[in-house]
Protein backbone atom coordinates (compact mmCIF):
# COMPACT_ATOMS: atom_id res chain seq x y z
CA UNK A 1 0.00 0.00 0.00
CA UNK A 2 1.71 2.95 -1.22
CA UNK A 3 2.00 5.56 1.68
CA UNK A 4 2.95 9.49 0.03
CA UNK A 5 1.30 12.21 -1.63
CA UNK A 6 3.28 14.77 -3.45
CA UNK A 7 4.75 17.59 -0.93
CA UNK A 8 4.16 21.36 -2.55
CA UNK A 9 7.47 22.48 -3.76
CA UNK A 10 7.04 25.89 -4.04
CA UNK A 11 9.04 28.96 -2.93
CA UNK A 12 6.04 29.45 -0.36
CA UNK A 13 6.85 26.39 0.89
CA UNK A 14 10.36 26.02 1.01
CA UNK A 15 10.37 29.70 2.79
CA UNK A 16 7.84 28.39 5.29
CA UNK A 17 10.31 24.89 6.35
CA UNK A 18 12.78 27.46 6.96
CA UNK A 19 11.04 29.46 8.84
CA UNK A 20 10.60 26.37 11.42
CA UNK A 21 13.72 25.30 10.83
CA UNK A 22 14.65 28.42 12.60
CA UNK A 23 11.49 28.19 15.27
CA UNK A 24 13.03 24.68 16.39
CA UNK A 25 16.37 25.87 16.47
CA UNK A 26 15.23 29.12 18.73
CA UNK A 27 12.65 26.72 20.80
CA UNK A 28 15.94 24.61 21.76
CA UNK A 29 17.90 27.82 22.88
CA UNK A 30 15.12 28.89 25.06
CA UNK A 31 15.11 25.42 26.45
CA UNK A 32 18.61 25.58 27.07
CA UNK A 33 18.04 29.08 28.83
CA UNK A 34 15.28 28.13 30.86
CA UNK A 35 12.42 29.77 28.42
CA UNK A 36 9.00 28.00 27.54
CA UNK A 37 8.42 25.08 29.41
CA UNK A 38 5.77 22.34 29.72
CA UNK A 39 4.13 21.48 33.14
CA UNK A 40 5.85 17.83 32.58
CA UNK A 41 8.21 16.84 34.27
CA UNK A 42 10.22 13.48 34.13
CA UNK A 43 7.77 11.52 36.04
CA UNK A 44 4.83 12.96 34.62
CA UNK A 45 6.43 12.38 30.58
CA UNK A 46 6.71 9.04 31.68
CA UNK A 47 3.58 8.31 32.95
CA UNK A 48 2.24 9.81 29.84
CA UNK A 49 4.14 8.04 27.33
CA UNK A 50 2.54 4.70 28.91
CA UNK A 51 -0.75 6.28 28.74
CA UNK A 52 0.37 7.01 24.84
CA UNK A 53 1.88 3.16 24.24
CA UNK A 54 -1.04 1.32 25.96
CA UNK A 55 -3.75 3.47 24.03
CA UNK A 56 -2.16 3.33 20.77
CA UNK A 57 -1.61 -0.01 21.24
CA UNK A 58 -4.97 -1.16 22.12
CA UNK A 59 -6.83 1.32 19.85
CA UNK A 60 -4.70 -0.39 16.60
CA UNK A 61 -5.64 -3.60 17.76
CA UNK A 62 -9.81 -2.64 18.09
CA UNK A 63 -9.68 -0.63 15.19
CA UNK A 64 -7.40 -2.62 12.98
CA UNK A 65 -10.71 -4.22 10.66
CA UNK A 66 -12.04 -0.95 10.51
CA UNK A 67 -8.95 0.19 9.20
CA UNK A 68 -8.21 -2.25 7.11
CA UNK A 69 -11.97 -2.13 5.67
CA UNK A 70 -11.47 2.05 5.05
CA UNK A 71 -8.27 1.99 3.62
CA UNK A 72 -10.28 -0.66 1.26
CA UNK A 73 -13.09 1.12 0.28
CA UNK A 74 -10.52 4.82 -0.06
CA UNK A 75 -8.43 2.87 -2.66
CA UNK A 76 -11.67 1.69 -4.20
CA UNK A 77 -13.49 5.13 -4.41
CA UNK A 78 -10.61 7.31 -5.86
CA UNK A 79 -7.56 7.15 -7.70
CA UNK A 80 -4.69 7.17 -4.89
CA UNK A 81 -3.43 5.65 -1.89
CA UNK A 82 -5.02 4.81 0.53
CA UNK A 83 -2.95 7.04 3.25
CA UNK A 84 -2.18 10.47 3.17
CA UNK A 85 0.60 11.57 4.81
CA UNK A 86 2.11 15.03 5.35
CA UNK A 87 4.98 17.23 6.85
CA UNK A 88 3.87 18.33 9.68
CA UNK A 89 5.89 20.13 13.18
CA UNK A 90 5.82 18.40 16.07
CA UNK A 91 7.57 19.04 19.80
CA UNK A 92 10.48 20.94 19.85
CA UNK A 93 10.17 22.30 15.90
CA UNK A 94 10.79 18.76 14.72
CA UNK A 95 9.25 18.14 11.37
CA UNK A 96 7.60 14.57 11.04
CA UNK A 97 5.70 12.34 8.55
CA UNK A 98 1.75 12.85 9.73
CA UNK A 99 -0.22 10.03 8.38
CA UNK A 100 -4.27 10.41 7.79
CA UNK A 101 -6.82 8.29 5.26
CA UNK A 102 -6.79 10.09 1.82
CA UNK A 103 -9.98 12.41 2.45
CA UNK A 104 -9.13 14.34 -1.12
CA UNK A 105 -8.32 13.85 -4.66
CA UNK A 106 -4.57 13.56 -6.21
CA UNK A 107 -3.23 16.87 -6.12
CA UNK A 108 -5.24 18.70 -3.56
CA UNK A 109 -2.40 20.78 -2.19
CA UNK A 110 -1.50 22.21 -5.14
CA UNK A 111 -5.13 23.61 -5.46
CA UNK A 112 -4.72 25.11 -1.64
CA UNK A 113 -3.63 28.57 -3.29
CA UNK A 114 -6.22 28.44 -5.69
CA UNK A 115 -8.99 28.29 -2.56
CA UNK A 116 -7.64 30.86 -0.47
CA UNK A 117 -9.83 33.28 -1.07
CA UNK A 118 -13.05 30.88 -0.12
CA UNK A 119 -11.46 30.38 3.26
CA UNK A 120 -14.15 30.30 6.20
CA UNK A 121 -11.60 30.35 9.36
CA UNK A 122 -11.87 33.33 11.19
CA UNK A 123 -8.75 35.51 10.82
CA UNK A 124 -7.48 33.65 7.86
CA UNK A 125 -4.98 31.59 10.03
CA UNK A 126 -6.25 28.03 9.75
CA UNK A 127 -7.67 27.01 6.27
CA UNK A 128 -11.10 25.38 6.72
CA UNK A 129 -14.05 25.11 3.87
CA UNK A 130 -17.11 23.60 5.01
CA UNK A 131 -18.05 22.63 1.37
CA UNK A 132 -14.59 21.86 0.19
CA UNK A 133 -14.59 20.83 -3.67
CA UNK A 134 -11.05 18.68 -3.17
CA UNK A 135 -12.81 16.73 -0.53
CA UNK A 136 -14.08 12.99 -2.00
CA UNK A 137 -17.74 11.94 -1.06
CA UNK A 138 -16.24 9.06 1.39
CA UNK A 139 -13.50 11.62 2.68
CA UNK A 140 -16.73 13.60 3.62
CA UNK A 141 -18.10 11.17 5.87
CA UNK A 142 -14.45 9.76 7.07
CA UNK A 143 -14.18 13.67 8.15
CA UNK A 144 -17.84 13.85 9.66
CA UNK A 145 -16.73 10.40 11.82
CA UNK A 146 -13.55 11.80 12.27
CA UNK A 147 -12.34 7.85 11.47
CA UNK A 148 -9.87 9.35 8.53
CA UNK A 149 -7.73 10.23 12.03
CA UNK A 150 -7.42 6.70 12.91
CA UNK A 151 -3.72 5.95 11.60
CA UNK A 152 -2.25 8.46 13.28
CA UNK A 153 -2.19 5.45 16.26
CA UNK A 154 0.78 4.93 14.07
CA UNK A 155 2.56 8.15 14.88
CA UNK A 156 1.62 8.23 18.85
CA UNK A 157 3.27 4.61 18.62
CA UNK A 158 6.45 5.78 17.16
CA UNK A 159 6.41 8.65 19.39
CA UNK A 160 6.03 11.61 16.99
CA UNK A 161 2.51 12.79 18.62
CA UNK A 162 0.44 11.57 21.83
CA UNK A 163 -3.13 11.10 22.49
CA UNK A 164 -3.78 14.19 23.80
CA UNK A 165 -2.05 17.38 23.11
CA UNK A 166 -2.46 20.45 20.59
CA UNK A 167 -2.64 19.65 16.94
CA UNK A 168 -0.38 19.75 14.10
CA UNK A 169 -1.09 21.83 11.94
CA UNK A 170 -0.30 22.04 8.01
CA UNK A 171 3.40 24.29 7.38
CA UNK A 172 1.19 26.87 6.25
CA UNK A 173 -0.85 27.33 9.14
CA UNK A 174 2.26 27.20 11.50
CA UNK A 175 3.66 29.64 9.21
CA UNK A 176 0.92 32.36 10.18
CA UNK A 177 0.53 31.23 13.69
CA UNK A 178 3.65 31.70 14.62
CA UNK A 179 3.53 35.47 12.91
CA UNK A 180 0.10 35.74 14.80
CA UNK A 181 1.51 35.00 18.11
CA UNK A 182 5.27 34.16 18.49
CA UNK A 183 5.38 33.26 21.81
CA UNK A 184 2.72 31.38 22.08
CA UNK A 185 3.84 29.41 18.82
CA UNK A 186 6.79 28.64 20.74
CA UNK A 187 5.18 27.41 23.49
CA UNK A 188 2.17 25.23 21.78
CA UNK A 189 5.82 23.33 20.39
CA UNK A 190 6.97 22.26 23.65
CA UNK A 191 4.62 19.41 23.98
CA UNK A 192 4.03 16.21 21.61
CA UNK A 193 1.13 17.35 19.42
CA UNK A 194 -2.21 15.01 20.01
CA UNK A 195 -4.42 12.88 18.26
CA UNK A 196 -6.86 14.57 20.22
CA UNK A 197 -6.59 18.07 22.60
CA UNK A 198 -9.00 20.94 24.18
CA UNK A 199 -9.44 22.43 20.59
CA UNK A 200 -11.46 19.28 19.58
CA UNK A 201 -13.50 19.21 22.72
CA UNK A 202 -13.76 22.66 22.81
CA UNK A 203 -14.93 23.82 19.56
CA UNK A 204 -12.30 22.10 16.51
CA UNK A 205 -13.08 24.25 13.55
CA UNK A 206 -15.78 26.37 14.71
CA UNK A 207 -13.45 28.16 16.80
CA UNK A 208 -10.52 30.88 15.51
CA UNK A 209 -6.80 30.39 16.04
CA UNK A 210 -6.80 32.58 18.86
CA UNK A 211 -9.15 30.25 20.91
CA UNK A 212 -6.67 27.72 19.69
CA UNK A 213 -3.95 28.77 21.31
CA UNK A 214 -5.86 30.13 24.39
CA UNK A 215 -7.10 26.27 24.56
CA UNK A 216 -3.30 24.44 24.04
CA UNK A 217 -1.54 26.79 26.19
CA UNK A 218 -4.51 26.28 29.35
CA UNK A 219 -3.86 22.47 28.83
CA UNK A 220 0.38 22.93 28.54
CA UNK A 221 0.09 25.17 31.83
CA UNK A 222 -2.46 22.70 33.68
CA UNK A 223 -1.49 19.51 32.43
CA UNK A 224 -2.11 16.24 34.45
CA UNK A 225 -2.75 12.36 33.76
CA UNK A 226 -6.44 13.29 34.79
CA UNK A 227 -6.67 16.25 32.34
CA UNK A 228 -6.36 13.48 29.15
CA UNK A 229 -8.56 11.05 30.74
CA UNK A 230 -11.55 13.92 30.74
CA UNK A 231 -10.26 15.07 27.47
CA UNK A 232 -10.39 11.17 25.60
CA UNK A 233 -13.55 11.27 27.64
CA UNK A 234 -15.31 14.50 26.17
CA UNK A 235 -13.49 13.21 22.72
CA UNK A 236 -15.67 10.34 22.36
CA UNK A 237 -19.32 12.62 22.57
CA UNK A 238 -17.29 15.05 20.39
CA UNK A 239 -17.19 12.68 17.78
CA UNK A 240 -20.21 11.14 17.82
CA UNK A 241 -22.07 14.68 17.86
CA UNK A 242 -19.82 15.21 14.67
CA UNK A 243 -19.33 18.83 16.45
CA UNK A 244 -16.92 21.02 14.23
CA UNK A 245 -15.94 18.49 11.77
CA UNK A 246 -15.65 19.09 7.98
Amino acid sequence: MSTSMPIPSSSLQLDTITREVCVSSAISTEASQGGPKSNLGAANSEAKRLLDLVGAIAGLILFLPLMMLIALLVRLSSPGPALFRQLRQGKGGRHFWFLKFRSMTLGAEHRLQDLETLNEAAGGILFKMRDDPRVTPLGRWLRRTSLDELPQLFNVLRGEMSLVGPRPLQLRDSALLEQLDPEAYSRRLTVLPGLTGAWQVGGRSDTDSKSMLQLDLEYIDRWSLRRDFVILFKTVGTVIKRRGAY
